[in-house]
């Protein structure tokens, strides 16, 4: 979780540096829970439905947008009002 104990204005350079690899042709695979950095991916695989024995499963996968529609995904219910 790289966004983890930064302030937004460090987010915001770190959305930079991930853009750069980015346009350099590299993918970035990243494992997060803040939706501030979630609502910028490309792809999302959503894991679940909830931790440990009772998650692990794909719950949703695609775009943001596509995520905040998906109903069984809890991640997608708090990314809807980050869109």
């Amino acid at each position: 979780e790289p966004t983890t104990g930064l302030h937004f204005h460090d987010i915001k350079k770190l959305l930079k540096s991930f853009n750069a690899l980015i346009e350099k042709g590299n993918s970035i695979l990243v494992v997060e829970h803040n939706t501030e950095l979630i609502k910028c991916a490309d792809y999302i695989i959503d894991l679940g439905p909830n931790g440990g024995e009772k998650g692990g499963k794909i719950v949703a996968h695609g775009t943001p947008e596509a995520i905040s529609k998906n109903k069984k995904s809890y991640t997608g219910h708090y990314l809807k009002a980050k869109i």
